[in-house]
């Protein structure tokens, strides 16, 4: 009788500890997913150039891990080499393997061979393209610019990644004089069609000093490509909105 009593009572208690430990597993697996201690996104910069340059070393500044990257990285260690730790240089292949976040700042008629080469790589992940398309220099794709819009023409040469446009409308000068200037900040219109992408370039965009204006989809983005209404405007989040009549 007491052996029986004593058995199940250690029953009970190992079933009580294996239920324990099967509700403990989806909380660690929630806990492990999230990035340690807040960590912020880490960015790939494809075209390190005047603006990728420019808006990389902000975000390095803002505590994010950023990767430089050209098609000759040896090039960029000047870039790199007064913004410390969080700062590297590399090739596209090794921007687009490091980065949670792509910011492809390139002449208008490398995305193609860009989409072709990294494509797989880029599927799903978050690509902010600050390119223009110039008739002078990227050739027939810029008249496929205008007649599609530049929002969805960009779409199309990265398949499966999600792109938002961004930093597109001013020169590296005018970034780089007015970042994190006391408010209220400049303007950065931004336009895309995956909602959580959106929201991960608006911090991004907040991130780098400035204040992000959510335009639309990414066929609205045409509302601020070279040449229309929101292009060019060095102007207030408030200002911005009134110009390209957008709800304040």
């Amino acid at each position: 009788m007491f052996e029986l009593e004593a058995l199940d009572r250690r029953r009970a208690l190992l079933l009580a500890g294996g239920a324990l430990v099967l509700a403990t597993v989806p909380y660690a697996r929630r806990t492990f997913a999230q990035p340690a201690g807040g960590a912020k996104p880490r960015i790939g910069v494809i075209g390190s150039g005047h603006i990728g340059g420019t808006i990389g070393r902000l975000w390095v500044k803002a505590g994010h891990p950023v990767l430089f990257s050209s098609r000759h990285p040896e090039e960029l260690k000047d870039l790199v080499a007064g913004l410390g730790p969080l700062a590297s240089a590399g090739t596209v292949a090794q921007a687009v393997d490091f980065g949670d976040v792509l910011f492809v700042a390139l002449p208008y008629g490398a995305l193609p061979q860009l989409g072709k080469d990294y494509g797989n790589a880029f599927k799903g992940k978050v690509a902010l393209d600050a390119c223009n398309a110039v008739s002078g220099r990227d050739g027939a794709i810029a008249e496929e610019v205008e007649r599609d819009g530049i929002g969805v023409t960009s779409q199309k040469y990265l398949p499966g990644s999600r792109v938002v446009r961004a930093f597109n409308t001013m020169s590296y000068m005018i970034f780089a004089r007015e970042a994190n200037r006391p408010d209220p900040k400049l303007a950065i219109p931004i336009a895309g069609d995956d909602a959580a992408a959106v929201q991960t370039a608006a911090a991004l965009v907040r991130d780098a000093g400035f204040d992000p204006v959510i335009v639309g989809k990414l066929a609205d983005a045409r509302r601020f490509q070279r040449g229309n209404p929101g292009y060019g405007q060095s102007v207030t989040a408030s200002e911005l909105r009134q110009k390209l009549s957008l709800p304040s």
